[in-house]
């Protein structure tokens, strides 16, 4: 713990004192001067909103498809029959099916990154939600993967589509790519997730809507970026 404890600290003293909010390609930097680690880390998004989580018409949920995709192949799994079935598979979905692939997740299997079902397919997802609610699993027409154009979504997820929904703290979270990623990629990256949420700002907001973001690796602090 002692070794982890002073790595922490060595990369702490590399951030702006109080967290200071930098532009985007000086964090960046920052982030990607972090020693290695044995494995290729997540860089992850995290914003603070200014919104009222228990109102409906304030959350901030649906996904996007990023410029350079996010570095992990995802794992899709389809609800669908006939011919949406056979497209589903064509895209390139990991698992197709209809009360057999309900049956598997009731009995556990849940080693999948995506849900996508079809619109007919929802009476008998709907029971699952128990299992994959919890996990962000559940198909949803406002994310888009409740839909009969289920190999464009496929295709969408296996190219790096990301989904997201804030939390009840009004905070967002996701992954914007890889720490092998090169720079300019990942900030264009970065900065197609900003412009979509901005995009999604509601009516409703008044006062600062994007309070703060900050970037990280998944072992490493925060630096934060001018918002």
């Amino acid at each position: 713990m002692a070794k982890k404890s002073k790595l922490m600290k060595e990369m702490l003293a590399k951030v702006p004192p109080g967290h200071q909010p930098l532009p985007l390609p000086e964090a960046l930097e920052i982030l990607k001067s972090f020693p290695p680690r044995k494995f290729d880390q997540s860089v992850e998004i995290h914003m603070h909103l200014g919104i009222d989580p228990t109102q409906a018409d304030q959350i901030i949920r649906g996904s996007v498809v990023l410029p350079h995709g996010i570095g992990k192949t995802q794992r899709v799994v389809v609800f669908a029959k006939g011919d949406l079935a056979k497209a589903a598979e064509e895209a390139g979905a990991d698992a197709v099916g209809q009360e057999d692939l309900a049956q598997r997740i009731k009995d556990g299997w849940t080693d999948f990154d995506v849900c996508i079902a079809t619109p007919d397919m929802m009476g008998l997802v709907g029971p699952l939600g128990k299992i994959l609610g919890p996990r962000g699993l559940m198909p949803s027409p406002r994310a888009g993967t409740v839909t009969t154009d289920v190999a464009k979504v496929v295709q969408e997820y296996k190219a790096g589509k990301v989904e997201f929904r804030n939390d009840k703290g009004a905070n967002l979270h996701a992954i914007v790519g890889k720490m092998s990623f090169d720079p300019q990629k990942l900030q264009e990256n970065i900065e197609a997730f900003i412009r979509h949420i901005q995009a999604l700002k509601p009516q409703s907001v008044k006062g600062h809507y994007i309070k703060s973001i900050a970037l990280c690796a998944t072992m490493s602090p925060s630096v934060r970026i001018a918002a």
